[in-house]
């Protein structure tokens, strides 16, 4: 059962980080040209495409990559509570659960972008990489008022570590 469990988990979880990463990279407005980005659209378009005809964007809101994250995050509570053995949980329940799930998935999504873009930054100095530019996309906009706080001191830019220590503090306030 154990086993069972850790495979649902797993593949609503991944399922959730690729629908957000690519509400993110909307909201960052990443290069959907870039190799990675390519494979996040082609892997999220059979849930977002169906939605797409029926909800229309709302300014530059895409409300069908928006459902779609909700869709998969209510999946993933009530799978996860079905499986737990509570069966459907009441509805204030689930929004909390939710809504849980989708601030601590966001936090992790951020925390595993900016450590990828802190050690591409520092071991591939001058090479390219396909990551790089859809990470600094996603990344500038949560370390660049970090920048402002807390300048690069001697060449060093430490934004990527004061980010991780938010990140995680707010991950530790979210379970308690």
């Amino acid at each position: 059962m154990n086993a069972l469990y850790f495979l649902v988990d797993s593949v609503l979880s991944l399922a959730l980080y690729v629908a957000l990463l690519r509400l993110l990279m909307q909201w960052s407005r990443a290069d959907f040209r870039n190799p990675v980005a390519q494979a996040v659209v082609k892997i999220t378009n059979p849930l977002i495409m169906p939605l797409r005809r029926i909800l229309p964007p709302i300014n530059k809101i895409d409300t069908a990559s928006v459902v779609t994250v909700l869709i998969v995050a209510v999946a993933d509570v009530l799978v996860m509570s079905a499986l737990r053995g509570f069966g459907m949980p009441p509805p204030l329940l689930l929004l909390r659960g939710v809504a849980l799930e989708l601030a601590t998935s966001v936090l992790w999504l951020y925390f595993y972008a900016i450590f990828l873009y802190a050690l591409l930054n520092l071991l591939s100095q001058g090479a390219y990489s396909p990551l790089q530019p859809l990470l600094t996309s996603l990344c500038e906009p949560v370390l660049g008022p970090i920048r402002r706080i807390i300048p690069p001191i001697a060449g060093l830019d430490l934004s990527p570590l004061w980010a991780g220590l938010l990140i995680q503090a707010l991950l530790i306030l979210l379970r308690s």
